[in-house]
């Protein structure tokens, strides 16, 4: 959040009363926070444009200041050899478009978003190769339209907390047809008219959770296939086969929107590459009795029951967007379920035919001010690191890994409570000093069969063992750059993987 619009404002009650206004400052510290990444080895570096920030009333008139933030930001990237990789929307709405057609709501987003995303290829577009359209789309449906827990707080009850606004049982699939609609026409205009020039991709991104049935009963299983197909499928089927899933037109009914046969042929194959946000595994127990119930939202419709671990007893784990987050949640540290994600990444291989795919968000939440000896990402980063390359190994398609976060930000949820960065920022300091966590010393090594570009041109220096290494090592254009944190006793890869065509050696 970079500025404030009327929905942030209303939306603070959420985050305990912190806003955007400053975060941790990059509009005035951009250069020295690249300086950081090249310090710390990136070779690239995922960020969102703030529509609100660049087209303040959503169409018409560009704001210059915003134009030449966003121009210098990429810039210095570019000039320290760092590729940007842009998101245009990280649910932030001008707040025009919610009050004259109601947003994410009405058709005119498709119109407007595309118009949005048409500037910034047309500005950016000539540095900035790798565009995603919308950050989790499915969650921004769910949380915006389904429990009020995000922006805009649309909601009915007894589906949310403190409802004033909304449907429940039928908003969440209506924004969500939408938000694939917009992205489908962005994607459409940006292979059209400048993909061949630019040379660029255009993808779009989803939360991913990898669920995993709850006991060896047939009900439950068919109930985990069932949660995979609403929250996966509901974006990855249609983009790839041109609807939804059978079981979420049954059970939704009417209320899922359908697509006519031109905007099925347009949505299927609208991609370059999928971005998911991955963070742990859930369990799964069916729960069909709730399809009886005469109004149902889009949980209700799921009918399933959710946990963290196979253990009944436990509470059941209220996903992150829940209307009562963080009320009822403390801010604990995620489960560690690395084969999860290889899960996950063979679940994509299989069932959608092995797209290309950025891990986009992958991290470990801590709270914050506990300790900048921090043992559990540097875990964290060993374990998921670790399963990608096995992913890789057994032929998935995945290009890159990125980090939540590099820095300590606002965190749309619960503002400043908790902690996700690899850098640690004293927000009561003026300067906003920054320290790093987990002993990390991240240099960089290069491997790759391409010339080296002068910035990559460094010297060994990770201390990482021979026999690590050649296990990490992939050939043709792939370039892993591995980065070193090191805990008393471990050093930790931070991956990011340069797009190719394939991976030889590792298909």
């Amino acid at each position: 959040m970079c500025i404030r619009t009327d929905l942030q404002l209303k939306f603070a009650g959420k985050t305990n009363g912190a806003n955007g206004d400053i975060a941790c400052d990059q509009y005035h510290k951009y250069r020295d926070d690249v300086q950081l990444m090249v310090d710390t080895g990136l070779e690239a570096y995922r960020f969102s444009i703030s529509w609100s920030r660049l087209i303040p009333n959503g169409r018409g008139p560009v704001n210059p200041k915003g134009l030449q933030y966003y121009n210098n930001l990429i810039n210095e990237l570019i000039s320290n050899g760092i590729q940007p990789h842009v998101t245009l929307h990280h649910s932030d709405l001008p707040q025009a478009l919610e009050d004259e057609y109601g947003g994410w709501l009405n058709r005119n987003i498709v119109r407007d978003f595309t118009a949005y995303a048409d500037v910034c290829f047309r500005k950016f577009g000539d540095r900035v190769l790798h565009w995603t359209t919308m950050n989790e789309g499915n969650v921004f449906a769910v949380g915006g339209y389904n429990n009020g827990s995000l922006p805009p707080q649309h909601c009915s009850l007894p589906f949310g907390v403190n409802c004033t606004r909304g449907n429940s049982s039928t908003e969440p699939y209506l924004a969500s047809h939408n938000i694939l609609l917009a992205h489908t026409s962005a994607a459409r205009l940006y292979k059209e008219k400048y993909q061949d020039k630019q040379h660029g991709f255009i993808g779009i991104n989803l939360l991913a959770f990898w669920f995993i049935p709850l006991t060896n009963k047939t009900e439950d299983a068919i109930a985990t296939q069932r949660a995979k197909d609403f929250l996966i499928g509901w974006y990855a089927d249609p983009l790839v086969y041109g609807d939804y899933p059978d079981v979420m037109k049954k059970i939704a009914g009417s209320r899922l929107p359908a697509f006519a046969n031109l905007e099925s042929n347009q949505v299927k194959g609208s991609f370059d590459f999928l971005g998911l946000n991955y963070y742990f595994g859930l369990y799964i127990k069916d729960n069909s009795s709730k399809l009886s119930m005469e109004v149902r939202d889009f949980f209700t419709d799921m009918a399933i029951e959710v946990s963290v671990s196979r253990d009944e007893s436990e509470v059941p784990y209220c996903f992150s967007y829940c209307a009562d987050f963080p009320k009822n949640i403390s801010v604990g540290e995620f489960p560690i379920v690395p084969s999860a994600l290889q899960e996950l990444l063979q679940y994509f291989k299989q069932a959608y035919g092995n797209p290309p795919i950025y891990i986009h968000e992958n991290g470990q939440q801590t709270q914050r001010n506990s300790s900048l000896e921090d043992e559990k990402r540097v875990n964290s980063l060993h374990g998921h690191t670790g399963a990608l390359l096995d992913a890789l190994r057994n032929g998935s398609n995945a290009r890159g890994y990125f980090q939540w976060a590099f820095l300590d930000v606002l965190e749309l949820l619960d503002g400043y409570e908790s902690s996700y960065g690899l850098y640690y920022i004293d927000l009561d300091d003026p300067d906003f000093k920054k320290a790093t966590k987990a002993f990390c010393s991240l240099p960089r090594t290069t491997q790759s069969s391409a010339d080296p570009k002068p910035h990559q041109k460094k010297k060994d220096k990770t201390g990482i063992g021979p026999s690590l290494k050649e296990n990490l090592r992939v050939s043709g254009k792939a370039a892993l750059i591995a980065i070193q944190c090191a805990a008393p006793d471990r050093a930790v890869l931070f991956s990011f993987i340069k797009p190719s065509p394939t991976i030889p050696g590792l298909d």
